[in-house]
């Protein structure tokens, strides 16, 4: 193949691993204050469809995407509510969510935009192209000719690595998911953080939504997340809970989708190319499960040390 055809691969690939890395960016910060998330899938789906509708009520993508991440805020801090204040179960949470963003996206998707009979188009996200650097032979074209979610999604990975290990703030997120009891007793409102990452992953997971509906397509179609929250979530264990680690996983998912988009010449059945993301998520899954270690405190609810004394 000529460096043309490569080039325009690795495009493919960032910009179909840009959903997934806002979404295993949202999964890492809640993952790291004690939160298990499971519901991305359905928060993706609730916040492709606010782009959609967001960008066709303002007439922009960059109306669409705040309208996203506010509905991801929403969601997250619904969630938040459910399993931080009543202590309810996050995997039954998260569960629920999913089957909560399938059912509202596909009701109203049909209802405000009459999908039954006609696709809504809206204007998504151009491509930007930075000059001199989108000139460098094979790299140029992959890396500086992306839409603006593309770039945010990459900027927010050193961003996120800042505030993870950098900020004072970072580390009562970290020590939270490690030990909330004793993080509690030293003054840290585990609480107010684990709330926190519950909004940060939400506004994500709107960004992640909106980065398929506003920054692939120009369109929401029903259930086009895809699997898409798992893969995201699976990046987040595969990268053993960092930035970095989750964003070379999700450039590997990427890849593996952008495959079977390009990669025509392949003599095998189509039907192996599309579920190649999927099995990569699932061989990820089964090596890496056991071999890493995620946060102690992941999925416990917490009670204060106040009420416990009480």
């Amino acid at each position: 193949m000529d460096v043309a055809t490569w080039s325009s691969y690795l495009a493919s690939a960032l910009r179909l691993a840009a959903p997934l890395l806002l979404a295993g960016l949202g999964v890492l910060f809640m993952s790291r204050s004690g939160i298990l998330n499971i519901g991305m899938e359905g928060m993706m789906l609730i916040g492709a469809l606010a782009g959609v509708v967001g960008a066709s009520y303002s007439g922009n993508a960059w109306g669409g995407l705040a309208t996203a991440c506010l509905a991801g805020a929403c969601l997250g801090a619904l969630f938040g509510f459910l399993v931080i204040t009543t202590g309810a179960d996050q995997v039954i949470i998260g569960t629920a969510v999913n089957l909560l963003g399938l059912g509202l996206t596909t009701v109203f998707g049909r209802s405000l935009l009459g999908m039954g009979t006609e696709t809504v188009k809206v204007d998504s996200f151009p491509i930007i192209r930075i000059p001199l650097l989108a000139d460098i032979p094979l790299i140029g074209p992959a890396l500086f000719e992306q839409n603006a979610l593309t770039y945010m999604a990459l900027l927010l990975v050193p961003a996120a690595g800042m505030l993870l290990y950098k900020a004072n703030w970072g580390l009562a997120v970290r020590a939270v998911g490690e030990n909330p009891l004793a993080t509690d007793t030293l003054g840290v409102k585990v609480h107010r953080v684990r709330y926190a990452c519950c909004l940060l992953g939400g506004v994500l997971a709107g960004a992640a939504g909106s980065a398929l509906s506003l920054g692939i397509l120009n369109q929401f179609t029903e259930n086009m997340v895809a699997g898409r929250g798992f893969i995201a979530l699976s990046a987040v264990i595969f990268g053993r809970w960092t930035p970095s680690g989750t964003m070379f996983a999700s450039l590997l998912f990427g890849g593996a989708e952008a495959m079977q988009l390009r990669f025509h010449w392949v003599h095998v059945p189509y039907q192996f190319m599309l579920m190649l993301p999927y099995v990569l998520t699932m061989a990820a899954l089964a090596w890496f499960s056991g071999r890493t270690k995620q946060p102690a405190a992941t999925g416990i609810p917490y009670k204060s040390a106040a009420n416990r004394n009480g």
